[in-house]
């Protein structure tokens, strides 16, 4: 879906809601939605149970809880609003997954 700018975090030991965070981001509100899509498609897949997708209908920022890993995924600017990698992962915890 070319999704731009995708990073990994590991929330190990710094949260008990998931072992791991993915943020990336879509070009514009219909691609958010359709990178949100194919991720829990392929989430779907691959057996993962129980995921929950708020804020697709917007498309600024969707949010796909899938148990252990939690996955944002924002137009650019409302991701450089929230900032989220420099909250939870600071510099040292981020890895870009591109």
């Amino acid at each position: 879906m070319k999704a731009e700018d995708t990073v990994t975090i590991d929330l190990t030991g710094k949260t008990s809601i998931a072992d791991a965070m993915v943020v990336t981001s879509g070009r514009s509100n219909r691609h958010v939605s359709s990178v949100a899509d194919s991720v829990v498609e392929g989430l779907e897949k691959a057996g993962v149970k129980g995921i929950r997708v708020e804020g697709k209908r917007h498309g600024d920022w969707v949010l796909i809880d899938a148990g252990d890993v939690i996955i944002h995924v924002f137009r650019p600017e409302v991701r450089a609003f929230y900032d989220l990698e420099k909250m939870w992962a600071g510099a040292a915890g981020r890895k870009k997954t591109n």
